[in-house]
């Protein structure tokens, strides 16, 4: 594609357009299309609140429609699958052979982690890091809860952790260890010779050359976006990334491209193309790669978007567990979304049109009957509270429920973002 300017729309559409939207949806979704999709995104983030379901299930749902969880589950949780996990953008699922384009990052989490106001905990764990390789080494990859001790007792739900989950943390962190599936959302820890092809992670690239590839990759999965939008892609530091930009541009992967309404200089990849027009149905979770950038996602559609999982319940704004609803090229609204599963329901908390929006009820309530029946539910449950609720109720064809004060009773799973492990 050679443009040197991009309208807002046509920015939105490039954007959608490289992320997957579009396309029809598969009549069915095979396992060599699933990996075409994790590749189009190249990682998929991890993220534990199951208050509807889990995050890394979403957007490949978002893009193909309904799939075998199950199979995603084989691909991302075998010892030896074609997956496995680690801090690429947060928590995230990649192709097994990526992680070698993050041995630099490791070495930098190494460092970091050697510094005066850190390297306490690291001296602490030293003896524990040994007994936990020597363990690994004779027993084979493990889950943490397998190896702790009653005395190394956790304090708190996410601090206080025990020297045995603090020393496996900083060991995969550097390296040392690497993930070997998963066990019940449990991450199980191995050495790297007993999961990872011999040899991948010595012949990984230096630090240059990893970041110039991962830019590029952003840019691709991007399809347009700043500097920070292509760095915060995989968490980049902004002037590794200016580096690879001015390089990729050069070698002509990527251009430059003024962006209506943008105030800061934008890149466009090689290979992106301008849809003329993009229709596209979906509800999207917190953590997709469309909005994960709270920045990109105000820029491109106008979408303050906070999670409120741990706002007080009095203050929330628009629910606990809010997920955007994507409308073609813009974001037209945003829902609360529960799996009941007790009583088999979709519960649709809140639903949201956004201001200056036309939020089509008809096109959600489509969407929505085929999420519940994706995740085996029965039906549909719509209560009074949001500025879209009637004329969804109205679409799907159910009766307003009166907004319960129990749901904002609700406490957080996980913290948003980060990776539940016990």
């Amino acid at each position: 594609m050679v443009r040197t300017t991009l309208s807002a729309a046509e920015a939105r559409r490039v954007a959608l357009a490289a992320q997957g939207f579009g396309a029809t949806l598969p009549a069915a979704v095979s396992t060599r299309t699933l990996h075409a999709g994790v590749a189009r995104l190249g990682l998929l983030q991890i993220d534990s609140v199951n208050v509807f379901e889990r995050s890394h299930y979403l957007p490949l749902f978002a893009r193909l429609g309904a799939y075998d969880r199950a199979t995603l589950d084989r691909l991302t949780t075998a010892r030896r699958g074609p997956y496995l996990e680690y801090w690429a953008h947060e928590a995230a699922f990649i192709p097994r052979d990526d992680l070698r384009l993050f041995r630099w990052r490791m070495d930098a989490f190494r460092d970091r982690d050697a510094r005066p106001n850190r390297v306490e905990s690291v001296v602490r764990t030293e003896g524990v890091r040994r007994e936990l390789r020597a363990l690994l080494r004779a027993e084979g990859p493990m889950r943490a809860s397998e190896v702790e001790h009653e005395s190394n007792v956790r304090r708190g739900p996410w601090w206080g952790w025990s020297d045995v989950k603090i020393g496996l943390e900083q060991m995969f962190r550097w390296g040392e260890v690497v993930s070997a599936g998963r066990s019940g959302f449990e991450r199980v820890y191995a050495l790297p010779e007993q999961v990872l092809p011999d040899h991948l992670l010595d012949d990984a690239p230096d630090r240059a050359d990893a970041v110039r590839e991962l830019v590029l990759r952003a840019a691709r999965a991007l399809g347009v976006g700043t500097r920070a939008d292509i760095a915060d892609y995989y968490r980049l530091r902004a002037d590794d990334t200016g580096r690879a930009l001015a390089e990729l541009t050069e070698s002509g992967d990527l251009a430059p491209v003024e962006v209506e309404g943008w105030a800061e200089r934008a890149w466009v990849h090689s290979g992106a193309r301008v849809p003329r027009s993009l229709t596209a149905d979906a509800v999207l979770s917190p953590f997709d790669p469309v909005v994960w950038f709270r920045r990109r996602a105000e820029r491109m559609y106008g979408f303050h978007y906070r999670i409120e999982i741990y706002t007080p319940a009095p203050k929330r704004v628009f629910g606990y567990y809010v997920l955007p609803v994507l409308q073609d090229d813009r974001l037209t609204g945003r829902i609360d979304l529960k799996n009941d599963r007790q009583r088999g329901v979709l519960r649709v908390r809140t639903a949201w049109q956004e201001p200056g929006e036309h939020l089509d009820a008809e096109r959600l309530a489509d969407v929505l009957r085929r999420t519940a029946a994706w995740q085996g539910l029965e039906g549909i449950e719509v209560t009074d509270r949001g500025t879209g609720a009637a004329a969804l109720a109205g679409a799907l064809g159910v009766r307003l429920v009166p907004h319960a004060s129990a749901d904002d009773a609700d406490v957080a799973e996980a913290a948003p973002g980060l990776d539940a492990t016990a």
